[in-house]
């Protein structure tokens, strides 16, 4: 098997990973972050192992606060590095896959991007879009979420 055939390979395999381990699990914690800048658009990434546009985020780590795993989510996701606190927004409960899902919404707008985020097997594209032109394919919690942060409401109850 040549190496290019070797590569391709990679994002199957990790839609294989995250979909077993997600069945696995017991309890999942993560984040997700609505990160809006000046000029009133929202940051969002487009997955290798999922179809669909989603606010950045992922699982929190052993040992790691909500606040310590977005902060982290943020910097390998987007190059994005707060400057003021985010504000929690509240934790959904996405029973689409396990049930089992809880999710830790931040609403970020003080922050630095140290550089765009370069396509590679977890992350195949990212960038900042207007909210009244969403990309297509954006999902509907993340669509959700934006609006909730965007009104200044609570995050809904499910995702």
């Amino acid at each position: 098997m040549t190496r290019q055939e070797e590569r391709a390979l990679i994002p199957g395999l990790y839609t294989l990973a995250y979909f077993w381990s997600r069945l696995r699990r017991g309890m999942t914690l993560g984040t997700r972050s609505v990160v809006l800048d000046e000029a009133g658009k929202v940051f969002l990434v487009k997955h290798s192992y999922t179809t669909g546009w989603h606010l950045p985020g992922g699982g929190v780590e052993p040992g790691e606060t909500f606040e310590e795993g977005m902060r982290r989510e943020l910097r390998e996701e987007g190059n994005i590095e707060l400057t003021a606190p985010a504000a929690f927004n509240g934790v959904c409960l996405n029973r689409a896959l396990s049930g089992r899902d809880h999710i830790a919404i931040y609403v970020v707008r003080a922050f630095r991007q140290t550089a765009p985020r370069k396509p590679d097997w977890e992350i195949i594209e990212t960038g900042f879009f207007p909210l009244d032109a969403l990309p297509e394919g954006t999902t509907r919690g993340t669509a959700a979420r934006i609006a909730e942060a965007v009104e200044g409401r609570a995050a809904d109850l499910f995702w």
